[in-house]
């Protein structure tokens, strides 16, 4: 691949990734993109397998399937489920940061971005004394991995404690000394997991306008964080896991609104999530239920998004042959994605306005709002409906026989008659 190719396309392809820690699948064919030049959020709910897919992109996991491709500026690209772990940053340019700051406590701020570009001064010293004594183009490289260093602390406002042991920084000065010493490696994809935890709001700030600012360098970025006003603020593209599968993947305006995603991470049922939109002011998206991510600004449909049930993929077991399901009702954009199929279905209510349904016996608002979601408004349809749509809609309301018990039909008929909608 050339460099302007390479340039045009994107700078991560994750394709079918899967990760399974004998009876347990971590992640199950995940696939998406992150674009050059932009910041990629990876977010979820707690054990959604975020860290797992980091972990399987900077090699301190290999991955069961799949195949993750990195493409440097130059054109070069990168097996990176192939690559030795060591090899991932020193050739494919890839960072990362860690949920819990890893730090040189005990040495200066200055000092831990040193650290970060040992190799190169390791290359200059010819691996011998040179380095010690200074001379041939050790000094050189010293001095421009000095410049590097105060450059990027100057980028993380922290140029001023720069002889301070790192141990003595605030909190969020440690999160921005971590990110800088990740850019001292010079990465092309720099992945950050969980940047802002344990941050208040003006240092939440600091650090969207450093990583606005890396963004500004090139450097494209991969971010795992569970603040959402960082998340929407900052980034372009935003993938949603929930139980390792894909549940949304779109702009940050467009996943935000996405009522799986609200599903997700909440924790609430089918009906309690228009009442939760509502709630929110969401009133638009709360009439458009079915609606689906906006593609156009996202990747085309995985694989991950068309695969099986959540059923078929998370589970512990002492066999590590087996993988053991859990309930469907564990994945609550699973729940959501579920449909009813009604023979006699309908976009919309006939002019534009339902029948009151709860005057069925057995139909109280709850159920009204469920059926209205799945195209059902009047009682002609009830009363037209065939076996096969009464087997549906029990097993979609958990009602097993209630429906022919309180006989819906013959209600349904005699309330249509009235209205004149059944001869």
């Amino acid at each position: 691949m050339n460099a302007q190719t390479a340039m045009t396309g994107p700078i991560l392809k994750v394709e079918h990734l899967s990760m399974k820690f004998g009876g347990l699948v971590a992640i199950g064919d995940l696939s998406f993109e992150a674009r050059r030049g932009e910041i990629t959020a990876l977010i979820g709910p707690n054990g959604a397998g975020k860290t797992t897919v980091f972990n399987c992109i900077t090699g301190f996991y290999k991955p069961s399937e799949g195949m993750i491709t990195l493409t440097t500026s130059a054109g070069n690209q990168y097996l990176l489920e192939r690559l030795p772990d060591f090899q991932i940053p020193a050739k494919a340019r890839v960072a990362r940061t860690f949920q819990n700051i890893r730090l040189f406590s005990g040495m200066t701020v200055l000092e831990n971005l040193l650290v970060a570009q040992h190799n190169k001064l390791m290359v200059a010293s010819g691996y011998t004394i040179l380095g010690l004594l200074g001379l041939g183009n050790y000094r050189k490289a010293s001095g421009e991995s000095v410049e590097l260093a105060k450059y990027w602390l100057e980028r993380a406002d922290l140029i001023d404690r720069a002889d301070d042991p790192a141990g003595d920084l605030p909190y969020g000065a440690q999160r921005r000394l971590e990110i800088a010493r990740a850019m001292c490696t010079g990465p092309e994809l720099l992945c950050l997991d969980e940047p802002a935890a344990g941050l208040n709001p003006r240092e939440s700030l600091a650090l969207n306008d450093l990583l606005n600012g890396i963004k500004a360098t090139g450097t494209s970025i991969l971010l795992i964080e569970h603040d959402m006003s960082v998340v929407m603020k900052i980034s372009d593209h935003v993938v949603v896991l929930e139980y390792g599968r894909k549940i949304s993947d779109g702009d940050p305006a467009s996943v935000k609104s996405d009522p799986r995603v609200i599903a997700a991470y909440l924790g609430v049922d089918d009906s309690e999530v228009d009442d939760v939109l509502s709630d929110t002011g969401n009133e638009q998206v709360a009439e458009e239920l079915n609606g689906e991510p906006d593609r156009a600004h996202g990747p085309a449909d995985s694989a991950s998004m068309l695969a099986g049930p959540i059923v078929d993929t998370v589970g512990h077991s002492e066999d590590e042959d087996e993988v053991v399901k859990v309930d469907p009702g564990a994945s609550k954009a699973e729940q959501y994605e579920h449909r009813l199929a009604i023979s006699n279905a309908l976009a919309a209510p006939k002019g534009g306005k339902p029948d009151k349904l709860t005057l069925i016996k057995g139909i109280g608002p709850v159920n009204e709002r469920k059926l209205h979601e799945h195209g059902i408004f009047h009682f002609e349809q009830i009363a037209g409906w065939t076996e096969a749509d009464v087997k549906a809609a029990e097993a979609y309301l958990d009602f097993d026989g209630r429906i022919a018990r309180e006989d819906w039909i013959g209600q349904a008929k005699a309330f249509a008659a009235k209205s004149g909608g059944v001869e």
